[in-house]
This record gives structure tokens, sequence and C-alpha cells, in this order.
């Protein structure tokens, strides 16, 4: 692990998405409530959170971080696609983007679990951070 010993405590977050490609059926199905594994959203949400909070089990060398916030917001981005983003928060001496980013790609992973039995053509399109706050390099926001 890298050694931050010598860095000082300073507030960081980080913000990631992960867009999912259901189709049109689907995605009606989600928000209508009438999926067969039960409530797509909550749980895609709880995964999400979960998974923040195991980063550290998840990825060699990451270090384990007390996380003050995490949010997750799900929302469509058109007819047949959603947007999963992943909000973080600590106080500490590394930043949050590998929580913020583990949770919007577990947060994908559910929604497939969740949906699969109505199609395996499910995409998962991309995993990105889209911004992050805090520490010494600084604030960082990704060019859209």
């Amino acid at each position: 692990m890298v050694d931050v010993s010598g860095k000082s405590e300073t507030t960081r977050t980080a913000r990631a998405a992960a867009k999912v490609v259901v189709g049109k059926n689907i995605l009606q199905r989600i928000y209508a409530g009438d999926m067969p594994k039960g409530d797509v959203l909550a749980t895609v949400r709880i995964a999400a959170i979960q998974a923040t909070k195991q980063c550290s089990s998840l990825i060699p060398l990451c270090h384990p971080l007390p996380l003050h916030k995490v949010s997750v917001d799900i929302s469509p981005l058109d007819e047949e696609a959603v947007e999963i983003q992943v909000n973080c928060t600590t106080s500490g001496k590394t930043g949050v983007e590998m929580e913020a980013l583990t949770g919007a790609s577990v947060g994908a992973l559910t929604l497939y679990d969740m949906c699969k039995a109505l199609d395996k053509g499910i995409v998962i399109e991309s995993i990105r951070l889209l911004e992050k706050t805090g520490g010494k390099s600084g604030d960082w926001k990704a060019d859209d």
C-alpha cells in the first residue's frame, strides 16, 4: 500500500457513474415495479452502498476508509438506459474515487442480475469517475 501517513486529512468526495442499457420494455417494467426479482431500484441502491463499504476488501492495496456519506442516484438516460451515480464523502488522507467506482460497478452488476431473466443482452456500457474533490492533487472533473 502507498504510505499516506505524511498526508494531511481533508474532506474528500468522489462521484462515479455506470451506464446500463436494459431496453425499453425492461426499463418500463423497472419503473412500474413489475420485475420478477422485486424492487430493482432499491436493491441496486443497497448493493452499491454495500460495495463502497467493502472496497478495500475487493481492490488490492486499497486503503480502508471511513465513509461519512454515500448516496446512490438512478435515473433514466433515455427510453432504454439508466445511469447509476454513486457519491462518496470522507475525511481522510486518501481519496474515495475507488469507493465510488466500486459502488457504481456493483450497482450496474446488480441491475444486470435483477433483470437477466428477461434479457441476457443487457449491456454495461461505461463505468467512470465523474469528479473528485480534496486532497493534494485538488479537484478534478471529467470532460463531458
